[in-house]
């Protein structure tokens, strides 16, 4: 019997399965060509044997790479996204459990970076695209369909119709979760801190609070800018130093980022987070959890998400049954309740 070590192969394989050379070939390469008796003998002889085939040569064969190809955007200094490294990670065990691996690179936004796409391809250097960081008039969507090249997008499209399929959260939803927590603990002043008009992540978040608000007979107050803990610090502190009877008792913010800002506004001011004013973010970022923190926050299923665009990525190259259900998969957050928002007190002056 061939051992791990005499090197496994394709006729060993067969030998041990008692199947030919070519149904071993098709197991790998057209699992779907063979019954499911024999396939289930020829995996186990595949996994007792340890065997892996040649990639290169498989390639030269089926035209199959086996590579998914994922952009990674440069990232300012210190400006880490912890969201994407952990969906980066789902995509690649996911892959990995398929046979697959991830192919990383980087390219220039907009319409530019397309020529990277365009050469990968050429080069037949991968089988299709997972696409994150998706913003209002992405090129690649579009571009890609044209092109009839599979990919699957962790985001919408946010302008013109949707293409291809995608998998994504539900900011609204999220946002309208955290306003109906806010208000059933109490409070009724309660402020929005997002980013500018214009950000399809940001809008799809503020149009969930805005709704949740106006449902609630509550008065929406929104404000925004562009950036991270500094920005969400300058607005909390433009918020917190209103007159009393104005200011806010709760703060709903668009990002944890921004979270991390307003909490340090709160603690220049004296004013103790789930005591004097509650703190939401968005993304349940590692920090949120750390003793002195303890930021309430809404939770991506960013595992989840990994998984079901590899899953329908393979689907799309013929690898695996296709997942049932549409296209488009919109994956509700969580709220995680922590020490940031505890109930107002007194319910009846918030």
């Amino acid at each position: 019997m061939a051992t791990p070590e005499s090197g496994a192969t394709l006729e060993s394989v067969a030998t041990v399965a008692g199947v030919s050379r070519q149904t071993v070939s098709n197991v790998l390469n057209a699992p779907e060509r063979v019954a499911p008796e024999t396939r289930q003998r020829v995996e186990d002889a595949i996994r007792e044997l340890r065997y892996r085939p040649n990639r290169s040569a498989r390639s030269l064969r089926t035209r199959i790479s086996r590579l998914i190809g994922y952009c990674i955007q440069p990232a300012p200094a210190g400006n880490l996204n912890p969201v994407l490294d952990r969906f980066v990670h789902a995509v690649t065990e996911s892959a990995a459990a398929h046979g697959f691996h991830v192919l990383l690179f980087t390219a220039p936004t907009g319409s530019a970076g397309l020529d990277r796409y365009a050469e990968l391809l050429a080069q037949r250097a991968v089988d299709g695209f997972v696409l994150a960081d998706t913003v209002v008039a992405d090129p690649r969507p579009g571009w890609l369909t044209e092109q009839g090249v599979p990919f699957v997008a962790f985001g919408r499209s946010w302008s013109g119709p949707d293409r291809g399929h995608w998998v994504d959260v539900d900011g609204a939803a999220g946002m309208t979760e955290a306003v109906e927590h806010l208000h059933a603990i109490g409070h009724r002043r309660i402020a929005f801190i997002g980013w500018p008009e214009g950000s399809g992540v940001g809008d799809d978040r503020v149009a969930g609070y805005t709704a949740a608000c106006l449902r609630l007979g509550l008065d929406p107050r929104v404000v925004r800018a562009e950036g991270g803990a500094g920005t969400g610090r300058a607005l909390a502190a433009a918020l917190l130093d209103d007159a009393a009877e104005a200011r806010p008792t709760a703060l709903v913010c668009v990002s944890d980022e921004s979270a991390y800002g307003a909490l340090r506004a709160l603690a220049e001011r004296g004013l103790r987070p789930g005591e004097d004013v509650a703190v939401v973010g968005f993304d349940d970022t590692p920090a949120a959890r750390l003793p002195g923190v303890d930021l309430t926050s809404l939770s991506q299923p960013i595992e989840q998400i990994g998984h079901e665009s590899v899953l329908m990525l393979l689907g799309l190259l013929g690898v695996v049954e296709l997942p049932p259900g549409p296209e488009h998969r919109l994956l509700r957050p969580s709220l995680v309740v922590r020490a940031s928002s505890r109930p107002a007190v007194p319910p009846t002056e918030a």
